[in-house]
């Protein structure tokens, strides 16, 4: 179920930058919510709000290593644990979107672009957003275990 989760990501966040290339000229921007939401076709050489631009073998080599680990979670642990597996599956499906991007590409392409409170948020895209929540429900996750554990050693006492 959770490589379901993944795949799924990963076909949404393909499917929506093919849909930003075929009918977005680089720059473009449509308004979604005046003051809050617009489509802006963007691309982005680097990671998160473009920090380490051109490092493409970087890139490779740490989601391959992260990939490899993810999946390595879903085996072992994520079986009994659903918001485990399900934070792993959107991990998993962001990772491997943009590294599509990266490889075939040479950047990704990035297309949400959000005003919070007047704070021009990066532009980000579907994959983004997966590894986000999957970030957020990972923390979550332990969290929960982490009280789990605490519980345990008082009721042992």
């Amino acid at each position: 179920m959770y490589y379901i989760i993944a795949l799924l990501i990963i076909a949404a966040d393909q499917l929506t930058k093919w849909w930003i290339i075929r009918n977005f000229e680089l720059g473009e921007q449509r308004t979604v919510i005046e003051g809050f939401l617009y489509i802006t076709s963007h691309r982005n050489a680097g990671a998160a709000w473009g920090i380490l631009q051109g490092q493409m073998w970087f890139f490779y080599i740490i989601t391959v290593m992260v990939i490899i680990g993810i999946v390595y979670y879903i085996e072992k642990y994520a079986k009994d644990q659903r918001l485990l597996g399900i934070a792993l599956g959107l991990l998993l499906g962001g990772a491997i979107g943009n590294f599509i991007d990266r490889v075939f590409r040479k950047e990704v392409v990035d297309f949400v672009n959000t005003y919070i409170f007047t704070y021009d948020f990066p532009i980000f895209n579907v994959a983004d957003a997966a590894l986000c929540v999957g970030v957020g429900l990972l923390l979550i996750q332990m969290l929960l275990e982490g009280r789990k554990e605490k519980e345990n050693m008082n009721g042992n006492n």
